[in-house]
């Protein structure tokens, strides 16, 4: 792997509740390079929240804790709020889940790619405004000007998607964070804007975290695979790997799993075991601790 743009070291996220502080994330540790890495894991497991700590998008009443969270030498957990703002978007961009719900309805598209490009670099209206008609074609965006100009309930959701996804990648970040950037699409609108996405990535040279409940996904799309349970990492093994994973958590959510060539009557239901909860990681097939792992 090359040069780690993010590291993770026993991040731990709590939320205060009337019933005394609740810990949501226990002990998360991983690292990205240039390199495409799956988060996957039932909903509540951990996945967004872990995304949205790397940018302090978390509510303010989160209680975030790490022995180490840096990205490229920066220790995000010490930096200040205007820090933060000169890297989210710049440096790490954030695709959220059903993006097109993003957009601001009022504005239209074209001003809002401007925007995310001229709050970071001092450029005119002109030079943004080509940089946005060259982005939304890397895209695949046919006769860009006309979109530019249209409000975001003119788009369908998987032109509002590609969209998002420029608006992403206008700024040249170091980073993307994908959070469910495809629920809300049909499966051909689906496979042609993950093959743009990882089009741009692999050109720009940037590194990807992609936050996804599916699993078969993740296995064509991603380098490595890390399977969340309960605010724990049980298992990170590379995405070819996936379907000959260890740990029972990770097979039981690959038999959960609908097989055209083997129907059942019935699928299977994942059970839970509490010692999962402070078991060891499995990497790459070894019982061990996440942290030697870095």
């Amino acid at each position: 792997m090359d040069k780690k743009l993010l590291e993770i070291k026993d991040l731990r996220i709590s939320f205060p509740t009337t019933r005394g502080i609740l810990e949501v994330v226990r002990g998360v540790s991983f690292s990205v390079g240039k390199e495409k890495i799956g988060i996957v894991g039932e909903s509540g497991s951990g996945k967004s929240t872990t995304g949205r700590a790397i940018l302090k998008l978390n509510p303010r009443s989160a209680i975030i804790k790490a022995q180490k969270m840096c990205f490229n030498d920066i220790d995000l957990l010490a930096a200040s709020e205007h820090q933060m703002r000169s890297i989210r978007g710049k440096r790490i961009s954030m695709i959220l889940q059903d993006p097109k719900y993003s957009l601001n309805p009022l504005m239209r598209i074209g001003k809002q790619i401007m925007e995310a490009y001229r709050i970071h670099y001092r450029v005119s209206k002109m030079e943004a405004w080509e940089r946005t008609i060259s982005v939304l074609e890397s895209v695949h965006i046919r006769d860009p000007e006309r979109i530019m100009r249209l409000f975001p309930h003119e788009i369908s959701g998987g032109m509002g998607q590609r969209v998002m996804i420029a608006m992403m990648l206008i700024p040249k970040p170091d980073l993307i964070i994908a959070d469910e950037p495809t629920s809300a699409l049909d499966v051909t609108v689906r496979c042609k804007v993950l093959a743009i996405l990882d089009e741009l990535v692999t050109k720009s040279g940037a590194g990807l975290i992609f936050i996804s409940h599916d699993l078969n996904l993740i296995a064509d799309f991603c380098d490595r695979v890390l399977v969340m349970y309960a605010g724990r990492i049980l298992e990170e093994l590379p995405a070819r790997d996936l379907s000959r994973a260890c740990h029972p958590y990770t097979k039981a959510l690959l038999q959960s799993l609908p097989q055209l060539d083997k129907p059942v009557g019935v699928l299977s239901v994942p059970e839970r075991n509490p010692d999962w909860l402070h078991g060891p990681t499995i990497v790459n097939g070894v019982e061990g601790t996440y942290h030697d792992q870095l």
